[in-house]
């Protein structure tokens, strides 16, 4: 028996020791898991146990179901767990809450939390500035390798995740970084400025999160300094917030394939997850209705020839993975920042040749098929002249279509699937019957 399905035996005969046990054997995360994968009702008996820490497990739980639960908590509560928790995390349980609600938090917080807390609340939290953590330890160039073991010595604790230690001048500009490494296994009458690394260029605090994940995958980074427009040192970044990010964005686009949030409760309210799904829904059905239009032109063509009918899924499915291809490259170069003015044309023309290619190779294969199924030799070359063209435009459609959603600021891991299903299924039913209505009536 798992862990989840024993919590589920222990929530559903009310033995609180047993769920009590279970609970303190798992990590916060696990803690998290566990509560996102609770209906609502256990999920609130389980929060409200007095082992459970709101300060550890708040930052691992997704956005939508810490709302629900941050909504229903006395402000003291979360005041009391955003003190005791990074800034950085702090600062993401915050930015998602009613501002009247962060700000009586941050009043009931003593003055030194509520500035360190505005400070990274001012950015956004997809960039740079709202994934950073202001607790850095920092040290001048002057100071020798000595000097900076005996401060060390003094603090009663490192701030989590300490690696490096940011070198600024007497102005707090940041001038590079000092690894504890470096201080072990240098000569204690060395100064900073001998044995530090200055080859780490500080991220401004307006970069996109985005960009920031890109960054560290690139350089291979551990922690990277933030600084303001002016050069000052604002804090530091470190490699499990942009996990966190990259996780996000790859959820997100999961997710948007189907038209759904990356942080959606499945055990959302039952009218909460029909008014999400709804819309998309909408949207699927006015798409589809838009290609039955289409069929619709061409009934007459239809009646005559049934075979028609039988072979219009074949041209429509192969355009739409033809195309799909074509989409998932092309979006996944934008994420990555591949693909450029400079670039685009090369690709554009490449996709069409692949298009092209593979629209011949099949055109013959589903012509001959045609052929011998339906003994029509004119039907084999219209549907095999049809996929061709379907295929040549779903992969000019699967270049184009991210960059005009993102031109009309669209996110184009959530529409252009739908955009693409209904230019391929247009093109291909409109291509087959259109052509059928010329040369076989």
């Amino acid at each position: 028996m798992t862990t989840l399905d024993s919590l589920h035996e222990a929530l559903n005969n009310g033995i609180k020791a047993e769920i009590n046990n279970i609970i303190n054997e798992l990590h916060p995360s696990e803690i998290a898991d566990v509560l996102e994968s609770l209906p609502i009702k256990q999920r609130f008996e389980l929060w409200q146990l007095k082992n459970i820490d709101p300060g550890d497990i708040l930052p691992h739980i997704s956005e939508n179901v810490r709302l629900e639960l941050m909504l229903n908590m006395p402000i003291a509560n979360i005041t009391v767990a955003a003190e005791n928790m990074a800034i950085d995390d702090a600062v993401d349980i915050l930015q998602n809450l009613p501002d009247e609600i962060v700000e009586k938090v941050l009043q009931a917080m003593n003055w030194r939390h509520r500035q360190r807390l505005t400070q990274v609340l001012f950015y956004p939290k997809d960039s740079a500035g709202g994934l950073m953590n202001t607790d850095v330890l920092t040290v001048r160039m002057e100071m020798t390798l000595k000097m900076v073991s005996y401060y060390l010595r003094r603090l009663k604790q490192l701030p989590e995740k300490t690696d490096v230690l940011m070198v600024v001048d007497c102005n707090n500009c940041y001038r590079g970084m000092l690894s504890l490494l470096d201080i072990l296994t240098n000569t204690p009458k060395f100064t900073v400025s001998q044995v530090m690394s200055s080859e780490i260029e500080p991220i401004s605090a307006h970069l996109s999160a985005h960009d920031v994940a890109i960054l560290f995958e690139q350089r291979d980074l551990l922690s990277a300094p933030v600084v303001d427009e002016q050069g000052y040192l604002m804090g530091r970044i470190t490699v499990d917030d942009v996990v966190d990010v990259i996780r996000s964005e790859a959820d997100h686009h999961l997710m948007g394939q189907a038209g759904l949030d990356g942080d959606d409760d499945m055990f959302a309210p039952i009218l909460t997850t029909m008014k999400d799904r709804a819309l998309w829904l909408g949207v699927n059905l006015a798409t589809a209705f838009l290609a039955a239009y289409v069929i619709g032109l061409f009934s007459t063509t239809l009646e005559q020839m049934v075979a028609l009918a039988i072979l219009m899924p074949v041209v429509a499915s192969m355009g739409g993975i033809a195309g799909s291809q074509t989409l998932t490259i092309v979006i996944r170069g934008m994420a990555l920042n591949q693909i450029s003015n400079t670039n685009i044309i090369w690709l554009l023309k490449k996709e069409l040749a692949v298009g092209l290619l593979n629209g011949m190779i099949w055109a013959i294969v589903v012509a001959l098929i045609a052929i011998v199924w339906f003994s029509n030799v004119k039907l084999g070359i219209i549907i095999g002249c049809a996929l061709l063209i379907n295929l040549s435009l779903a992969a000019l459609s699967g270049v184009f279509i991210p960059f005009i959603l993102r031109r009309l600021s669209i996110d184009p891991a959530l529409a252009a699937g739908v955009t693409l299903t209904t230019i391929t299924d247009i093109i291909g039913f409109g291509t087959l019957l259109g052509l059928a209505t010329i040369f076989l009536l």
